[in-house]
């Protein structure tokens, strides 16, 4: 099966969740801002039901449909997907092109939807590097959803975190070279603002699907403080319930940034 009608098999075999799945109550003053999600289990998911890697991918874009909708119902203000790496160029080329299709087929079909659900894609990552048509679907999908003030949709596309702290090192030694930058003023906050997500805040809470425990190269810098969950679940049997589930273990995480228990939780002086 070539790579064109691969995808199309895959795209036929998408089905979404309803919209009527219920929500559970949860308590808004402990909803994560901004959650971000390594999706990671694609194939081996098609492998354990002895299809084509393909099928796999398309099934993962029911889950980040239905993610999506649970972000945005509960609350999440960002939502952060690692869609597609910089290290991915280096697979398969057949791979790589099914998974730019989707992508491209993906954007297309969920953006009518996104607009009507207030949420506002953006794009994280080399994006020039991806085909044409799929650059001009995905720039489509920002415009038209631009002036919605939800949940805000990241897709980490082209992306790693090494390649983006490079860009920013670059940036800061030309700027620094043509005297337009004092090296003795970056700080942090100033070394941020030259970062891909300058304009979001940091993730509260990184969640890896598949069952690795690691961080592949994603948001190194942004998730210094962000509490980590690693799930054996594969990305495409990752449903509502379960991320729920994980909003629920997050809000009884105490987090510190570096302080003690005592200073967190000392009454606010007024």
């Amino acid at each position: 099966m070539n790579s064109a009608s691969g995808v199309q098999f895959a795209i036929t075999k998408i089905e979404k969740m309803t919209e009527s799945d219920n929500i559970p109550k949860i308590n808004k003053g402990s909803v994560p801002r901004h959650v971000a999600i390594i999706m990671d289990g694609n194939g081996r998911w098609a492998r354990q039901r002895m299809q084509g890697r393909s099928e796999g991918h398309a099934e993962g874009v029911n889950s980040v449909h239905n993610i999506t909708q649970a972000a945005s119902d509960c609350g999440i203000k960002y939502l952060t997907l690692y869609a597609f790496s910089t290290e991915n160029w280096a697979r398969p080329a057949e791979e790589v092109d099914t998974l730019m299709h989707l992508i491209g087929w993906a954007i297309r079909k969920e953006t009518p939807e996104l607009k009507a659900n207030n949420v506002h894609i953006n794009l994280i990552g080399d994006i020039s590097r991806l085909p044409e048509q799929v650059q001009a679907d995905l720039r489509a999908g920002c415009e038209a959803t631009k002036d919605c003030d939800g949940l805000n949709l990241n897709l980490c596309l082209s992306y790693s975190s090494r390649w983006e702290l490079t860009r920013a090192v670059r940036e800061i030694a030309r700027l620094a070279a043509e005297g337009a930058l004092n090296p003795d003023d970056i700080s942090e906050s100033a070394f941020e603002q030259y970062l891909s997500t300058s304009q979001f805040p940091d993730p509260d809470l990184l969640i890896r699907t598949g069952g690795e425990q690691r961080l592949s190269n994603f948001l190194l810098w942004q998730a210094a403080y962000s509490e980590l969950y690693f799930t054996p679940t594969l990305w495409p049997d990752f449903s509502k319930e379960e991320f729920f589930g994980i909003l629920e273990d997050f809000s009884h995480r105490e987090r510190r940034f570096g302080k003690t228990s005592d200073q967190v939780n000392a009454p606010t002086q007024i």
